[in-house]
Parts: structure tokens; C-alpha cells; sequence
């Protein structure tokens, strides 16, 4: 089947070709996220420098760059010169404007992208669902009673709605994937040291930039734009052109199933029946047979879900620094609070303990991938929750239990993972197939990422909404 470009593409085009004007693509993503009020993804807006700034390109004449003046929203965990960089918390209300830009947003710029705002964030980043004390409640456009997930909830929410064209992410224990699964994106965790990162970041090996997409060429595109070594991060890999990176071929490969990779539990049967299906169809399209795993048959010593927890919640609390931390302990999230309350009462021996166990977990992980071989497990171990943190049927308790994740793993070990759209749950939510290679074959996941929407066409967008490439009809 061949595909429509994807709308980052389709939009570059009509812009270098003067079939559209950079401002009426600026306006037009401006009008949008006026109107979506009820999504509440905006952390902040700069939408009459955007369209001066496009107005500036129009009158200046040709438009170059591969993203080609698209409007896109940043992240407000990253930096972008003149907005403040708040991170979901009143205790950053006040924050100084941003002097100098993150790399990826700056990437964006450089390719031609055009700022028009920030997305919302749970507090620091630290949640699956997007809501906080400062912006409120981020809604997911496929069922605004839902989450969009987190952390990158507002930006998949402005994805998935068609109100921009890139939205940025960054993924720390699955802050990518998890709100493109739940939102019906593709997106990529990349291999540790694929994205340089800069300063450095609050969980120090675990968390990377990333981008999810609505289409799998737009996810390339994004992911050759962005990519790259940053000066000063010792993890990242200087050498970054594609023929170092292994590439998928179409022949069998070994799979590899796995409803979890820690003993959290049996999935929700609607989750188990989307995860079966999708395995089944993806083996399908293959040609390679599956064998199915257990949780416990992955790690004997240690469990990386909880030695995750363990080892997020003390960086963070150093990386802000405890005698802060205490001083705003009040002006937090109650999310926020039970996580540096955790953080704050890990011990060194403790905190060491689960570091050094990652070395397990990294070569379990490459002896198992190694060969080509692919696993395959649930992107979201759950129908989703609602949009205030609470699982549906909880009353008023807040906060997501660890058997609702599938994706810190992949953070501890390094290896690359994508989330792929396959079905949807009883909640009207999609639901998301969790693809993770060997360290190093991004690109294998990116033409993976072809192959499988040639077959298996999503949505590019929730019902009710318009892509935003739409404006070239």
C-alpha cells in the first residue's frame, strides 16, 4: 500500500513550491490551538513572534530547510530563548525567561520549524498523566475523560489534534511512548547516546530526547533532524551516520512476546486480547514465527521496574537540590511529593545497589536481541487512566501503580524502542505495540515503522479532528 506523505512533509513541500505562505501554515496552527480549549496543552504561547516570524520568511523569499517554516510547540521541560521553562511546577512560576535554547528545539529551528508555544507536563515530569498545580489538566483528544498520557501528554494531545506539526518529547522511563501510545502515534525511545543531551539531565543515563510523529516518514524525518552528539554529554555516540546504524531487511527474524518483562502481574484481559492481535499480525506481516516469554524468565537478581523508581527519585532530588526541594515541598503535586519523599529516603548503599544491577540487566538484554531478534511487548500495561491521574473505578485516589508501565526497561538498558498504533481498547483509546531492537538499530525500528503502517494504516489523527496538512485541500 502507498501511503500520503505524512503532513510534515506534505507542508514542506507546498511551502517550498509557494503553494502556501509560512504564515498561512503559522495562522492556521494558531487558530487550532485557540480553539482547543478543552485539550489545555498549552504551557505557554508565543504566537505573534511566530507569525512575525513567518511573515519576516514570506517577504524574504525562497523557504528552505527540511521542515520548511512548520509550526512547532516545545516541551516545557526544554529551554527556548524568551519563554520560561516553569516544568509544570508553582514553585517555578516565577522562572526567568530562557536565554538559550535546548538542542532539539534548536534543531527544529535550524530545519526551518517555527516556535509557536509550549506544552503542558505533569510537575517535573515525573508522571504517566499529564496534570499539574500550575497548567491543570491536559485531556486526550480521543476521550477527553482520559489522559494523553505522560510525560509528553500535551505535546501528543497537539499532535494527535492536528494543532501543530512537531511537538517535542524527551523519555525518561517511557515519557515518549506512553502518551504516543495512548494518543495513536508512532514514536521512538532512541538508543542512550543517540541525542546528545544538555545540561545535564535530572535522571543522568536514563532520560533521552525522542520524536513521535503522526506517520512513519515524518518520524525519520524528525529523528535524522534531531539527532546528533551535543558537546559536554560523556554518553553520547559522536558517530552518527546512518550506515553505522543497522537497518531492517525483509527477511524472518526472530520474535520475541512478552505480556511484561517484571512479574507485575496478568495484564487486563481488553490489553491481552489488543497485545495477542497485534503480535499475531505483526509476526504476519514477518513471516516470523514468536516465542512467547514469561516475566520472571527475564531478570533473576533485581527487578529494573522498582531499581527505576529507585534510582529517579534520588537523582531528582539531588539534581534540585533537597534543601530546595523542602523549602517548596508545599507548592507541589501530591504526585510530586510522594516521589521526592521517596527519593529523599534512599540510602547511597541502596541507591548504588540498583545502578550496579543495571549491568545485569543491559547484557540480559543484548544476549537476548542479539542476532536481529526483536521483543515485542504492550506499550501500556492498561486501557489508559482518567485525565486526573485516577484509574477509572478509584474514587478519589490519585497516582498511577507500577503495573500500568511497560517502559522503563528500555531506559535502564540503552536499547531503542518504538510504539506503533494496532487497534483500540474498549476505552476508545488506541492501543500501542511496544517494538524494542538491539542497541544501535534505530533505523531497523524506523523502516519497521514503514513497513508496518504500509500495512496496517492508523489514524493520523482522533475522530472529530483535522490533520493539519488539511489546510493544502
Amino acid at each position: 500500500m502507498r501511503l500520503a506523505p505524512g503532513p510534515l512533509h506534505a507542508i514542506a513541500v507546498a511551502l517550498r513550491q509557494r503553494r502556501l505562505s509560512a504564515t498561512d501554515v503559522v495562522r492556521a496552527s494558531v487558530e487550532r490551538l485557540e480553539a482547543a480549549h478543552a485539550l489545555n496543552v498549552l504551557a505557554d504561547r508565543c504566537f505573534d513572534d511566530a507569525l512575525e516570524r513567518a511573515a519576516r520568511l514570506d517577504a524574504g523569499g525562497a523557504i528552505t530547510g527540511a521542515l520548511g517554516a512548520v509550526p512547532i510547540l516545545v516541551k516545557d521541560l526544554e529551554d527556548w530563548p524568551g519563554l520560561p521553562t516553569r516544568k509544570g511546577s508553582l514553585a517555578l512560576r516565577d522562572a526567568a525567561r530562557a536565554q538559550v535554547a535546548s538542542p532539539v528545539p534548536q534543531r527544529l529551528v535550524d530545519a526551518g520549524a517555527i516556535v509557536v508555544g509550549k506544552t503542558t507536563l505533569p510537575e517535573f515530569a515525573i508522571e504517566g498523566y499529564t496534570a499539574n498545580r500550575l497548567t491543570g489538566v491536559t485531556r486526550n483528544p480521543w476521550n477527553l475523560e482520559y489522559s494523553p498520557g505522560g510525560s509528553s501528554g500535551g505535546s501528543a494531545a497537539a499532535l494527535a489534534a492536528g494543532l501543530v506539526g512537531v511537538a517535542t518529547a524527551t523519555d525518561g522511563g517511557g515519557s515518549i511512548r506512553i502518551p504516543a501510545s495512548l494518543c495513536g502515534l508512532v514514536g521512538l525511545k532512541p538508543s542512550n547516546g543517540a541525542f546528545g543531551a544538555w545540561p545535564a539531565p535530572d535522571w543522568l543515563d536514563y532520560s533521552t530526547d525522542g520524536p513521535f510523529a503522526t506517520s512513519s516518514d515524518d518520524l525519520a524525518l524528525l529523528f535524522e533532524v534531531t539527532r546528533g552528539p551535543v558537546a559536554g554529554d560523556p554518553k553520547a555516540l559522536l558517530a552518527t551516520s546512518r550506515d553505522q546504524w543497522t537497518r531492517y531487511e525483509d527477511v524472518p527474524i526472530p520474535l520475541f512476546a512478552a505480556e511484561r518483562t517484571s512479574p507485575l502481574g496478568p495484564l487486563p484481559d481488553a490489553v491481552a486480547a489488543c497485545f495477542r492481535d497485534a503480535v499475531d499480525a505483526f509476526a504476519q506481516r514477518l513471516d516470523s514465527p514468536v516465542t512467547w516469554l514469561e516475566p520472571a524468565s527475564f531478570f533473576t537478581n533485581g527487578d529494573p521496574d522498582l531499581d527505576w523508581f529507585t534510582v529517579t527519585t534520588a537523582e531528582h532530588v539531588a539534581a534540585l537540590g533537597r534543601a530546595w526541594v523542602e523549602a517548596h515541598f508545599d507548592e507541589f503535586h501530591v504526585a510530586t511529593q510522594e516521589f521526592f519523599t521517596a527519593g529523599m529516603a534512599i540510602a547511597i548503599d541502596e541507591y548504588l545497589a540498583a545502578r550496579r544491577r543495571r549491568y545485569e540487566y543491559v547484557r540480559v538484554m543484548d544476549e537476548r536481541l542479539a542476532g536481529g531478534a526483536l521483543l515485542l511487548t504492550p506499550t501500556v500495561a492498561a486501557e489508559g487512566w482518567l485525565a486526573d491521574g485516577r484509574m477509572p473505578g478509584a474514587g478519589a485516589v490519585h497516582g498511577l501503580a507500577p503495573e500500568v508501565y511497560s517502559t522503563a526497561l528500555q531506559n535502564i538498558t540503552g536499547h531503542p524502542a518504538l510504539t506503533l498504533p494496532f487497534g483500540h481498547l474498549p476505552s476508545g483509546l488506541p492501543f500501542g505495540l511496544q517494538v524494542t531492537a538491539a542497541r544501535g538499530h534505530d533505523y531497523r525500528l524506523l523502516d519497521l515503522a514503514r513497513v508496518m503502517e504500509e500495512t496496517y494504516p492508523w489514524a493520523r489523527v482522533a475522530p472529530g479532528f483535522t490533520p493539519l496538512d488539511a489546510i493544502l485541500d
